[in-house]
């Protein structure tokens, strides 16, 4: 469609921002008391556009003339084509008994985040439970059939997932699945289902965890780049791919207590779902690839067959398709809101009266307003969050907070921050901390001192320690020509802007500042666990401990997942489970879109000073795309050293 006819059919609809708007006690400073909170995330209302909407009697017609017009593009849109497959079965019937068709695919993360070339990043765990449950409420669906392609999922996550499953099959659905290959984690996916089709040449990997352990050290060598970095703690093994030419002991000791839990985790899961010993299930790892008849004799599925004759033979040929994206299946006046509300035409309301607030912090933690970013979904910028906590600090409708962190740290000092902000809201209503795949290091640090922590057997957390350093390219410059000479007033004046290494003296002044950040961070996580600084110490050293060793070490207090860690806010803040969640950041709106233009970086994320590892990192890309991501996001958390030698980070390979 093209820009002109978006912005004609924006125009006509303008009358539905004043009368949705009183739906909000934020919807415009004209209609709002001097008592009503204010919403920052919700964009005022124009007053022109209220105007607009006094002014124009036939507003209602305009819009219901929108509407039939929405409606005719969404049922073109939605109406396969002549040599597409159907969306329904012949013979189905929203008002009676039948199956739903799921496609089921994609990464699955915890918040969406926008990327100018690539466009949204993933499905959000929470909206896919939302929608299962949704789907648990049809008197008239009978059953769900997932037709499962490539799934981006960690193990934390996929519990979640199965346990939306469980929670589908409790509401009287059956849920089966098909699928052309899975591998591994996606295997624990599909195991929650009570039947499992293969595709007749499909094949089932369940080959186990592992780790790549990922070092530059040798690249950056070839270039004459020196990584210059110090650490606190024997197991803090941030900086190891560039220091080192491989893992150091501590390392494989961390990662191989990581594979034990994945590894234990798989083997449970499919053991109990497929009904098999542990014991078999282990060899049957051991073998590790299964063609579909292989699969079949192994128990792993319970039928070959294309996705269609499985399908029609399930549902006894009375079927529809599913949407996920409930937008999609809300038809054309929910896309219209939702498009409207991208646009900042219509606020996203915040619940009224006592309730819960959920507030996500995914990615790295930066110092003050990061890359421009609205919300910590990409990355957790000291400012927006600590702003956003004293807001809900100082909202007595909010009852507690539900803290959900997927990061493995960053900036010390704005994970300091946000400490103390975690630590002021915590003295005026609970907190709740549900960790996702990774709450390590400064993760950690801003999880420590909640109300109460929860976490996945499989969770990353821990990594008490401090990492600081910088990269010194002095030697590639000049081996092209290029040499500098930093002058200053001062002893250590260009100890920081020096191309080289630091000297002995300048990197003692380094390594003093790190001991002291690592005592905050020790004594911090001591007073949020009830314990002393003599007790962490052992537990702390950068190491990093799954979810299960965590709860053992008194780390974390709870084995749980987002749903767990809910209820309890739930019962700790005194607040109905019907009642709405306050969901933080929320939806993408175009402030998150033109935020991004001021962080765009040059080619592979990498800035100037790096640019002599485009040319290996685009040649990587080409042998094996994932190699290359984990390369480029090692470099750009170098990179960050720039501007914060001394970081909180865990810097772990692809598990």
């Amino acid at each position: 469609m093209k820009a002109r006819t978006w912005l004609g059919i924006l125009a006509a609809t303008t009358t539905v921002v004043s009368c949705k708007a009183h739906d909000s006690k934020l919807a415009g400073a004209s209609a709002a008391s001097p008592n009503d909170r204010a919403d920052p995330w919700a964009a005022n209302s124009s007053p022109s556009i209220g105007n607009a909407a006094a002014s124009n009697s036939a507003g209602d017609d305009d819009f219901g003339g929108v509407q039939e017009i929405l409606k005719k593009i969404g049922d073109s849109l939605d109406t396969p084509g002549p040599y597409e497959a159907p969306k329904s079965s012949t013979n189905f019937d929203a008002t009676k008994p039948h199956w739903g068709v799921l496609p089921f695919g994609g990464n699955i993360v915890e918040r969406e985040s926008f990327s100018l070339t690539g466009g949204s990043s993933g499905a959000e765990l929470y909206a896919m439970r939302q929608r299962l449950r949704e789907f648990g409420k049809d008197a008239n669906l009978t059953g769900i059939i997932l037709r499962v392609s490539s799934i981006g999922i960690s193990i934390p996550d996929a519990m979640e997932l199965r346990a939306g499953f469980a929670e589908l099959k409790q509401a009287g659905k059956r849920i089966v699945c098909h699928t052309e290959g899975v591998a591994n984690v996606e295997y624990l996916v599909l195991a929650a289902c009570d039947e499992i089709g293969l595709a007749p040449l499909g094949e089932i990997a369940i080959t186990g965890p592992s780790a790549m352990p990922m070092h530059l050290k040798p690249l950056m060598d070839r270039f004459g780049v020196r990584a210059d970095f110090l650490h606190v703690g024997a197991y803090k093994g941030a900086a190891e791919p560039l220091t080192k030419d491989a893992p150091s002991p501590e390392m494989l000791e961390t990662l191989g207590a990581i594979l034990d839990q994945h590894y234990a985790t798989m083997v449970e899961v499919i053991a109990a779902d497929r009904t098999l010993a542990p014991a078999d299930v282990k060899k049957l790892i051991d073998i590790g690839l299964f063609p579909s008849e292989a699969a079949l004799q192994a128990k792993l599925i319970d039928a070959v067959a294309s996705f269609e004759e499985f399908r029609d033979r399930t549902s006894q040929n009375t079927w529809t398709t599913l949407e996920l994206d409930d937008d999609k299946a809300g038809g054309q006046a929910q896309a219209v809101t939702k498009l409207m509300k991208f646009a900042g035409l219509m606020p996203n309301a915040r619940p009224t009266g006592p309730h819960v607030a959920v507030v996500y912090a995914v990615g790295d933690i930066v110092d003050g307003d990061g890359d421009g970013i609205i919300g910590a979904r990409e990355q957790i910028a000291s400012h927006t969050l600590v702003a956003t906590l004293r807001t809900l600090t100082n909202d007595d409708d909010v009852k507690a907070v539900l803290l959900r962190i997927d990061s493995g740290g960053g900036s010390a000092q704005a994970s300091e921050l946000i400490w103390q902000q975690v630590t002021e809201l915590k003295a005026k209503k609970p907190v709740v901390v549900s960790m996702s795949d990774v709450a390590a290091s400064g993760g950690y640090y801003i999880a420590c001192n909640a109300t109460k922590i929860f976490a996945q057997p499989d969770t990353l957390t821990g990594s008490i320690g401090v990492v600081g350093g910088r990269i010194a390219i002095g030697d590639a410059l000049a081996a092209q020509g290029v040499k500098t000479y930093p002058i200053g007033r001062g002893k250590h004046a260009t100890m920081m802007t020096s191309l080289a290494p630091w000297t002995s003296e300048e990197k003692a002044i380094v390594q003093a500042s790190m001991e002291a950040v690592y005592r905050v961070f020790v004594g911090r996580v001591a007073a949020g666990r009830g314990k002393t600084a003599e007790q962490i110490q052992p537990i702390a050293q950068g190491h990093v401990w799954t979810g299960a060793r965590a709860k053992a070490l008194g780390l974390v207090d709870e084995l749980g997942g987002f749903d767990a860690a809910l209820a309890e806010a739930r019962k700790l803040g005194k607040v109905d489970a019907a009642t709405e969640l306050e969901i933080y950041p929320s939806t993408i709106t175009l402030r998150d879109v033109f935020g991004r233009f001021g962080g765009v970086q040059a080619s592979l994320g990498l800035r100037n000073e790096l640019s002599f590892a485009q040319t290996a990192l685009a040649s990587l890309a080409a042998l094996d795309p994932a190699v290359a991501t984990a390369a480029t996001r090692t470099l750009q958390t170098v990179l960050s050293f720039r501007a914060t030698p001394v970081q909180t980070v865990a810097l772990l390979p692809n598990l």
